[in-house]
């Protein structure tokens, strides 16, 4: 019989409303500063790349106007040649800015890429199991995949365009007015209509591109629960309704993305109509002021030239803001995760509880040193160093708590946990490992395990094997750079998954294995664990549900073995033939204390 407690860690099941809306947030974030230290040296970067834009943009036009101009009146040929050999020199420079720009921005794109991802795995880490477990791993995968790889637009297109234009369009039009003051006065008038319509058409695309976004999130996190649900759906016949609704919601995700692309056309064919109509209107008040000589050709066909380098840089990050809206939204939740694990956290006060119900009696049968007063209800003090030590840990399940429980499991000891399912055995052990908050004290040697991180002192293997694509051997070693081949085949034998080939290769979620071998090789990785030294206590949630008695007795022996070697072994098991190996055998009762 496989126990369910597991779930009880997990709150209770709700629809999943997507990622949590956002605040309007400004064209760039003071938090990608904090974060993203590569982010600092790439605005140093591109404002001095604008600025040399920018100058060369005036020099061109000065250049343009100066060679057109000296045509007309019959310049010589070889000022001609040298004012067209400046030009030359001008284009060839501002296709090297150009050309230094993407370069820039690329490479800052990819660092501060990794530098959030790195960040972003590192708050997960520190946020623990407890918070993970409230979160659906597939919009985190999205997040961390997909959200931050869009930041290449973000960066390489919008975000350089954006200090191009706080660099270029002020200084242009400033030449102008200097030039000619009527034109100068005339694009500062329409200037701002360019703005005014990239907040409105802006507002929509942002709203329409949160959408898409939390379409995406939905779409992932039904999937991944789709393909983890498989063969539960196909045993049962509803494998047809899940793929009915996966179609469902990505039929809503395409239209979201045509809506995105409808508003992104309209967008750029409205600031490129206000652009053209505001230009055409210098124009045409140069060329009247051409015809009753007011002004010099030479003063108008410059300030012409650098009418419509005015407005691009404006027209640009209009268009730039729908190709970098995807990054935009995922930088969003990236700070999110961010920000809660910034956040401080407070350890709870045990709080008055009632008596305790779990039953903590020795192990019938035991030849053992475990007795009575090994169960009894422990003091700090009695767990010695290296105990793990529980004293009214009441685990919180959703808005509930389940009874409290006491206990004292010392090196050398096998502590046994049953009862009954959804009595709180797996959520006992989703607490000690991180997976579940919780009430009351619980330390390891004589710290609080809430400041010690899982992986620091428990080595755990659930109900679920969790085996990801691969070999053997890399399941068990699980990333470990010191493992090595005798370690991993000692544990795959302590384990009795001696059969097992170290080398052999598995699909997706262990693949190629059977569910008893499959269930093996994980108990093998919290062996491994111990073997290595990185763990002195070993937690087993029903390590031999999926084994036959004679494999069950012959790990049996293999974890009494550990713990006569000094290991320290919490485990959870409705086999009454756990009996025979446990020091000490602690029961809990299926009852609930509401908050």
């Amino acid at each position: 019989m496989t126990d369910t407690d597991d779930l009880a860690a997990r709150p209770p099941a709700s629809p999943d409303p997507g990622p949590p809306a956002r605040t309007r947030t400004p064209p760039v974030d003071p938090r990608l500063l904090k974060h993203a230290s590569a982010s600092r040296w790439f605005f140093v970067a591109i404002a001095a790349i604008a600025t040399g834009q920018t100058l060369v943009i005036i020099a061109f036009a000065w250049l343009l106007t100066r060679a057109i101009v000296g045509a007309v009146d019959g310049m010589p040929a070889a000022d001609l040649s040298a004012t067209l050999g400046l030009l030359a020199i001008v284009v060839a420079l501002r296709a090297v800015l150009i050309w230094a720009r993407e370069t820039v921005a690329s490479r800052a794109a990819a660092r501060v890429e990794a530098q959030l991802r790195d960040h972003v795995l590192a708050a997960v880490g520190a946020l623990g199991p407890e918070w993970l477990a409230q979160r659906n791993s597939a919009q985190l995968a999205v997040i961390a995949g997909r959200g931050l790889a869009a930041l290449e637009a973000y960066f390489g297109r919008y975000l350089p365009q954006l200090v191009q234009t706080v660099i270029a369009t002020p200084v242009i039009v400033a030449v102008m007015w200097w030039q000619d003051w009527l034109s100068g006065l005339t694009v500062l008038l329409t200037l701002p209509l360019i703005p005014i319509f990239m907040i409105l058409i802006g507002m929509a695309t942002r709203a329409v591109q949160e959408r898409q976004w939390r379409t995406l999130h939905r779409l992932a996190a039904r999937f991944a629960d789709t393909v983890q649900g498989l063969a539960t759906l196909k045993v049962f016949g509803r494998q047809h309704r899940a793929a009915a609704s996966i179609q469902s919601v990505t039929e809503t995700y395409r239209r979201e993305t045509m809506k995105v692309l409808r508003v992104s056309f309209l967008s750029g064919f409205a600031l490129e109509f206000l652009a053209s109509i505001a230009v055409a209107i210098v124009a045409v008040s140069i060329g009247f002021r051409l015809l009753d000589g007011s002004i010099a050709l030479t003063v108008g066909l410059f300030v012409l030239l650098l009418a419509p380098e005015a407005y691009l840089p404006l027209r640009q990050v209009g268009v730039q803001f729908h190709a970098a809206a995807e990054g935009v939204a995922a930088t969003g939740d990236v700070f999110a995760v961010l920000e809660a694990a910034a956040a401080p956290r407070t350890v709870p006060a045990p709080s008055a509880v009632p008596p305790p119900t779990t039953v903590p009696e020795p192990a019938e049968g035991s030849t053992h040193r475990g007795d009575a007063a090994a169960g009894s209800a422990p003091t700090g003090a009695s767990g010695g160093h290296s105990a793990l030590v529980l004293e009214g840990v009441r685990v919180r399940r959703g808005e509930r708590l389940l009874p409290p429980v006491d206990l004292v499991a010392r090196e050398g000891d096998v502590v046994l946990i049953e009862g009954p399912s959804g009595s709180g055995k797996s959520s006992l052990l989703a607490a000690l490992r991180g997976a579940a908050g919780f009430e009351g004290s619980a330390a390891y040697g004589g710290r609080d395990i809430r400041s010690l991180a899982p992986w620091q002192w428990i080595a755990w293997a659930g109900q679920q094997p969790g085996l990801v694509a691969g070999r053997v051997r890399d399941n068990v070693a699980l990333g470990d750079p010191l493992s090595s081949v005798e370690i991993v085949t000692r544990a795959l034998k302590l384990a009795r998954a001696e059969d097992i080939d170290p080398r052999a290769e598995l699909g997706v979620q262990g693949a190629g294995l059977s569910g008893g071998q499959a269930q093996r090789v994980a108990v093998a990785r919290a062996f491994h664990r111990h073997l290595r030294g990185l763990a002195r206590v070993i937690a087993l949630d029903e390590p031999s549900s999926a084994l036959d008695p004679a494999t069950e007795a012959r790990l049996w022996r293999s974890v009494r073995s550990l713990a006569d070697d000094g290991a320290t072994v919490l485990l959870v098991s409705h086999r009454t033939s756990a009996r025979e190996i446990a020091d000490t055998v602690i029961r809990l009762e299926p009852s609930e204390v509401t908050v």
